[in-house]
């Protein structure tokens, strides 16, 4: 959160102007701050990073199956199910733990109309073999890009790929306006129809030519993105240096996979995921979990369960069509990671860790 004058300052001119949603001066001053500082070349700003992903399928008026992963969060698959398509699940990249590329392309039928991959942790995903692939095919590409604003690949905002990248600004994320998420777009008619989208289908004052929904960031949301997108990058720095000792600590530690060093990314450093192997560690994810907890330390099993595993899914899917996904899912747990965490404070979740150990 920004200094607490800094954010009343901000919303001061509400105030005067009365102009609390409906696309105000302080939506239009953050899509604009945005798109500069995303490098990206339009951005469309919406109520939270789920309506961000069902709207912008909505908006490429995609049918019949789109393939994603199971190793994300619930957004994910229910935007495509809410759609009124079908997920196909592809397995995950043991290493990177976003979709295997390997196994995307035997996926693919005649009923396929997208692909929707998830960059995990900041990890960014096979951005030219799945480029590759949907050109080869004809389909759609709509990345969830939750884990990554404020990052680059080769050089260029991580926005700037596929057909449509959504982000989500909640509060728990690396950059936050409270709630709120965006889509980052080149294609201006996809533009048009999301803003309609998420202004109920509303064309203007007379005419309302589609259903749309409710999804427009008010001011106040607006003001905090403001606020936040001034010290974005002095938090990403900081959290580099809780990730840096994360590693010092423990990439040494046999039975335990850390989270990988990407060639030409610069990171966020947005999550410490660490992977257990109990038969090499001596402890289980699950015991791990349990002695930071006995300690007043959260630890979250991110991503677990899978959504192909969710009770209202129950029977639909066969997890065992994405064996290393569930592997993942069994063993992962993402240590505390915030700006304000102290070197002191890591060196004791690593210590209660490393007593774990058998």
């Amino acid at each position: 959160m920004p200094e607490f004058q800094e954010y009343i300052d901000e919303i001061k001119p509400i105030w005067k102007s009365h102009w609390l949603t409906n696309m105000g001066i302080k939506h239009q001053e953050f899509e604009s701050k945005l798109v500069d500082y995303m490098e990206i070349e339009n951005v469309e700003l919406l109520t939270n990073g789920h309506m961000a992903l069902e709207l912008t399928l909505q908006a490429l008026n995609l049918h019949g199956e789109i393939i994603t992963t199971p190793f994300t969060f619930a957004s994910t698959t229910h935007a495509i199910v809410r759609n009124g398509c079908e997920p196909i699940f592809c397995d995950i990249d043991p290493t990177t733990f976003t979709i295997d590329t390997n196994k995307l392309e035997e996926l693919i039928t005649d009923r396929t109309s997208a692909i929707l991959p998830v960059h995990v942790y900041g990890n960014i995903c096979n951005i030219e073999e799945i480029d590759r692939i949907a050109k080869k095919y004809g389909l759609k590409v709509v990345y969830d890009a939750a884990h990554t604003f404020g990052e680059k690949y080769k050089g260029r905002g991580i926005g700037s790929y596929g057909d449509a990248s959504c982000f989500s600004f909640h509060a728990t994320k690396v950059f936050n306006s409270i709630e709120g998420g965006c889509v980052c777009y080149s294609n201006l008619d996809f533009g048009k129809e999301l803003y309609r989208l998420k202004n109920f289908g509303i064309k203007n004052e007379e005419i309302v030519d589609g259903v749309g929904a409710n999804a427009k960031m008010n001011e106040f949301c607006a003001a905090m993105g403001l606020c936040n997108l001034r010290h974005v990058d002095d938090e990403i720095n900081k959290r580099k240096i809780v990730v840096d000792r994360y590693r010092e600590i423990l990439e040494s530690i046999d039975g335990i996979q850390l989270n990988v060093k990407q060639d030409k990314v610069k990171s966020n450093y947005a999550y410490f995921p660490v992977v257990f192997d109990e038969k090499v560690f001596g402890a289980s994810r699950n015991e791990v979990k349990l002695a930071l907890e006995k300690n007043g330390i959260s630890a979250r099993k991110y991503f677990y369960p899978l959504t192909n595993t969710f009770d209202c899914f129950h029977g639909k899917y066969d997890v065992a069509k994405t064996p290393v996904a569930l592997k993942i899912s069994l063993r992962v747990l993402t240590l505390p990671l915030y700006a304000g965490l102290s070197l002191d404070d890591v060196d004791t979740i690593c210590d209660i860790i490393l007593d774990c150990k058998k």
